[in-house]
Order: C-alpha cells, then structure tokens, then sequence
C-alpha cells in the first residue's frame, strides 16, 4: 500500500504569497532549511529551550513536507525520495588544484594531433602460429635471445654472441625509456637542470656507500668526482705546558659536568671522578689497557 500520497497531504505546501513560508529556504539536496525569521527578542529571553524548539519544529516540518512531494522509488527498506541537485553553493576549503602540466611527449604529441593508443598485450607470432605475450618471460621481444639460430656476419670477433648483443640491445631500449620517462616527469614538476643535476648526484652519492664495502671496490663511472669526505684532525704530538694544562683543565671540566651519565655512587666507592670516563675519554674510546701500553712505550723511547 502507497501512503506517501495520504502523508504528503500533511505536509504544508510552501506559498510565495505568505511572508512566514517565504523566510524558508529550502535546499533538498542538502537536506537543510533556513529560516530567516527574526528571532523573537521576548520569547527568546523569557524560555530560551523553547524557542529553540520551536524553530527547530517548525523546520523540519517544512522540510519533511518538501521530501514527501519529491518523486520517490522502491526498495527493500520501503520508499526512497530521489533527491534533486542541491542548490546552495558550499564553499571551499582548500584551493583549486592546479592544473597538471603537461609532459615533453603531451606537448608534442597535442601539437602533431596524434592519438594515444593502447598497445594490446598479445601479438600474433607467424612462426608458432600463434598469440604470444608482446613482453615478459617468453616475449615477442626477447625472441633474438631465444632463438636457435644466428647469422653471424662475416666481419664478427672470435666471441661474437648474437644473444648477449641482442640482450644488451634490449636493456639499452628499456634503460632509454626510463631516462626519457624520469626526464618527462622532471619537466613536469618544473623542476631546472641544476636542480635535477644536484639531485642526481646526492643519489648517487647515498648509493656509493649502500654496498658491504662502503662504495671501496665500487666501479667509477666516467666523467665521477671523488665524493668530499670528512678530514680527520689530528692533535700534535708535542705541545707546550701552557697547552698540555689547557687540555687537561678542559677534560676535567667535561667530565665533572656531564652528569647525565654518571654512574650511580656505591658504597665502597667514594670518588667524586668517574675514573672510568676519564680513562675513556684519555685513551679516546680504547681502554685502560691500551692507554697503559701507550704509557709504557712512551717511557722506553723517554730513557733511549
């Protein structure tokens, strides 16, 4: 039984004439309504609750009259209203994007009219009699790497191997088409020459010391510069008293500020100097035992 005709009777029907249902704005799609009535200042003030759901009574009510005379379809979960396209303008919250630039091939190819085709991934192959993938293990292009049969031209090297020529010639195409792709996407995002240079090479510099050895047994490309290192600074070996006393006041001071990483105090151990920083930090990260040895050949070459 269809009762949206009997509940749409309900419904206040909306009149241009009336000033009350002209202060309504109704916007289906959106599902909202506007009620540009003035507030009334004394009901507003004496029961501020009931105003309130006054207002909000009396819009629904316009609005719910509204849906029930827009056309409606079936459904499991009853009558459906088709609602219209919505009329008020929301604005936005972020800006426009901007429009995407086009690449060195679009540009080219928009100039000489030429359409974008699609590239089946079948090809016919004459010889099998059959379809066989364009690309991939088993594909129309590796077929010089596959087949039985070479000619060898009559100049051709001793190790002439048409396969690995054929291989090469194939890794050169698919290496052409990712430079010619890296390069159409640099144009794009307008990114200059120096830019795209300077980016290159911090790449190459962070795949130089991607391997086990650090880049050291790395083969160098031609035309590459030696990557700029740290230089270590090294402390003279001899060095006057006023320096010697410089370095040990500037020691101390380091260690008896760190307190950070102090080591809590134990009862057998009443030292206000962590001696185990201090012979870290002397010895440079090597060890009491090292700094001993060191010590010790010290005073042999003193009594030679």
């Amino acid at each position: 039984m269809d009762v949206s005709s009997i509940l749409g009777s309900f419904g206040p029907t909306q009149d241009d004439n009336d000033p009350e249902e002209s202060n309504y704005i109704l916007d289906a799609g959106y599902l909202t309504v506007t009620n540009t009535t003035p507030i009334d200042a004394d009901l507003y003030n004496e029961n501020i609750e009931q105003s309130i759901e006054q207002n909000a009574r009396e819009s629904s009510q316009k609005l719910l009259g509204a849906l029930f005379h827009l056309p409606s379809t079936a459904s499991a979960d009853g009558r459906l209203a088709l609602l219209p396209p919505p009329t008020f303008a929301l604005p936005r919250e972020k800006p426009l994007p901007k429009a995407k630039e086009m690449t060195k091939w679009e540009r080219f190819a928009a100039a000489k009219g030429i359409q974008k085709k699609k590239r089946e991934k079948k090809i016919w192959d004459e010889e099998k009699q059959e379809w066989v993938d364009r690309w991939g293990w088993k594909g129309k292009n590796k077929e010089g790497e596959t087949q039985w049969l070479h000619e060898v031209p009559s100049n051709a090297d001793v190790d002439h191997d048409p396969r690995k020529i054929a291989r090469d010639e194939r890794k050169a195409r698919t290496a052409k088409n990712e430079k010619q792709k890296l390069q159409n996407l640099s144009h794009s995002t307008g990114q200059s020459s120096n830019d795209r240079k300077q980016e290159i090479e911090r790449t190459l510099a962070t795949t130089r010391v991607s391997t086990a050895s650090i880049g050291k047994f790395d083969r160098q490309l031609e035309g590459e510069k030696k990557p700029r290192g740290i230089k270590r600074k090294f402390e003279p070996t001899e060095v006057s008293a006023e320096q010697e006393k410089k370095n040990a006041l500037a020691l101390f001071s380091s260690i008896n500020s760190d307190s950070r990483k102090k080591r809590p105090e134990t009862s057998g151990d009443n030292s206000v100097i962590n001696v185990r920083k201090a012979i870290r930090t002397a010895s440079k990260g090597q060890g009491g035992v090292a700094l001993a040895r060191k010590l010790d050949s010290g005073k042999r070459k003193s009594k030679r």
